[in-house]
């Protein structure tokens, strides 16, 4: 087991606003190891967003982002529940980083649940004689497909990608890590993604 110094335990405090108590527990749990601390700290804050999850987020901002000289721009409405974390840095920047995300990832959907239930029923049955094509026997098909669904899913919708900047985490996690610090429901309520040249 590492030694936990007080040196670690303020820098970890530094780098995400923990109590210190907290930070100290996160450092013993994964044996000094900072960043480990800082992932085990954002998971923990997750727990405590998921209670705040059902309350109403009627404020918040619509934030933009441009990329490429232009050439791909994002449109996003980011609620939470109240005017003064809207206003904040934090807020702001994560408007950003998940608009940064939608910019070069191309999600489709903010969630499973919006995905058009005909559009999945195509992709399975794309997938299913795909995989019918290889050789596969039909008793194992379901089963394959059903995980390739899985995955499709954190391809096409914005909360289960992972995020660009940071592997261990996906976009839904990024979101409650500052919904748990913060204590307020925060939500993406819609994107619009253009990309000069792509459209209809």
């Amino acid at each position: 087991m590492a030694e936990i110094t007080g040196k670690m335990v303020k820098e970890l405090r530094d780098r995400t606003q923990a109590g210190m108590v907290d930070c100290k527990k996160a450092l013993q749990e994964c044996d000094g190891d900072m960043e480990k601390a800082i992932l085990f700290l954002r998971k923990k804050g997750l727990a405590r967003a998921a209670k705040k999850a059902g309350r109403e987020a009627s404020e918040g901002v619509i934030g933009s982002y441009i990329h490429g000289e232009g050439r791909i721009g994002v449109l996003i409405e980011m609620n939470c529940e109240t005017d003064f974390l809207a206003r904040t840095e934090e807020f702001q920047k994560l408007v950003r980083e998940v608009a940064m995300q939608i910019a070069a990832s191309s999600p489709l959907y903010v969630k499973r649940e919006e995905v058009p239930a005909d559009f999945i029923e195509k992709e399975k049955e794309v997938r299913a004689a795909a995989l019918k094509e290889q050789g596969k026997p039909d008793t194992i098909i379901p089963k394959i497909v059903d995980g390739q669904i899985k995955k499709w899913y954190g391809e096409i919708c914005l909360m289960e990608q992972t995020y660009n900047r940071n592997r261990d985490l996906t976009i839904e996690e990024l979101i409650k890590a500052l919904s748990g610090t913060t204590g307020e429901n925060i939500q993406v309520r819609r994107f619009t993604r253009y990309e000069m040249g792509a459209g209809e």
